[in-house]
């Protein structure tokens, strides 16, 4: 029996041809969100918004036993862009947890009379040190310590996103590799003289890989992870650093003046320390007044 050869229709010539078409267009909606994304918050931009603005000399902070603290999230942005009405993957709770963990490092420190969780909407971007003095006014804070952060997504195609071709492959092979790098940092400075006292940094970097289809998702949760471990790392560093600012304080005082409120005598032995400390400024202070 003669067997007929059935010859391709038009339309199924033009569906082959086309497939390939399809799949890069549908690969690439698929992976086109997300390529890139920045967001940061800067103490700089938040201290010294403009160009303008001339340059604040700081003078020698003088702190005020027991101390005040505010701790605060930097506003994103500056005064002069929308970049900080951008939503942000930081979440109020997250910010008010890392808040929380600073504090409790203050909180520990003998010298330090109260800490105040300041809330997001009392800072503005820009604000610069205006901004401090108004919260110094509103909350009765000396010093203040300021959180900003820096983090970079990237994803892009792997080997792997050759399986895309195929509408299963876009759902089951994570062919997407996404990159996240975080920095964290907290800036302490005395309201009043403008003096940064000590500064304390935290970093992170997360590798993982998603489905195209998944990858805004796997993002969003990467995004949360670094913040917390660079979280983490900061809050390690900023409990060496407060030791450290403990000891330049007894033992540079002619960077840090040390004072007393009244009816405050210290607490533990590192209130002894500042004790000694203020006696040996007000011996100093006697001696030259005899001469």
């Amino acid at each position: 029996m003669e067997t007929k050869s059935v010859s391709p229709t038009p339309r199924v010539i033009a569906c082959v041809l086309l497939a390939p078409v399809f799949a890069f267009l549908f690969t690439g909606c698929l992976s086109r969100f997300d390529r890139r994304r920045h967001e940061a918050s800067s103490v700089v931009q938040f201290l010294y918004p403009g160009k303008e603005q001339p340059y604040i000399q700081p003078q020698i902070p003088t702190l005020r036993l027991p101390l005040r603290v505010g701790v605060a999230f930097v506003p994103t942005g500056a005064a002069s862009d929308r970049a900080y009405a951008t939503p942000s993957r930081i979440s109020e709770a997250q910010k008010a947890d890392l808040l929380r963990s600073i504090a409790k490092q203050f909180r520990e420190l003998p010298f330090v009379e109260s800490i105040e969780i300041v809330p997001t909407t009392y800072l503005r971007p820009g604000g610069g040190f205006a901004n401090l003095d108004q919260l110094r006014a509103l909350m009765g804070i000396d010093v203040v310590a300021l959180v900003a952060y820096d983090q970079a997504q990237n994803t892009g195609d792997t080997a792997w996103s050759l399986a895309y071709w195929t509408i299963v492959g876009a759902y089951v092979v994570p062919g997407q590799k996404n990159d996240t790098s975080t920095l964290m940092e907290t800036v302490v400075y005395d309201i009043a003289s403008r003096s940064l006292l000590f500064r304390a940094p935290g970093t992170n970097t997360t590798d993982g890989h998603s489905t195209p289809i998944r990858t805004s998702e796997q993002l969003r949760a990467d995004s949360a992870a670094s913040l917390a471990a660079a979280a983490k790392d900061m809050t390690a560093n900023l409990a060496q650093e407060l030791d450290l600012f403990k000891v330049r304080a007894k033992e540079e005082p002619q960077s840090i003046r040390i004072e007393h409120r009244p009816g405050y005598t210290g607490g533990g032995a590192l209130g002894a320390s500042f004790a000694a400390l203020l006696g040996l400024l007000a011996a100093a202070r006697f001696a030259r007044a005899r001469k």
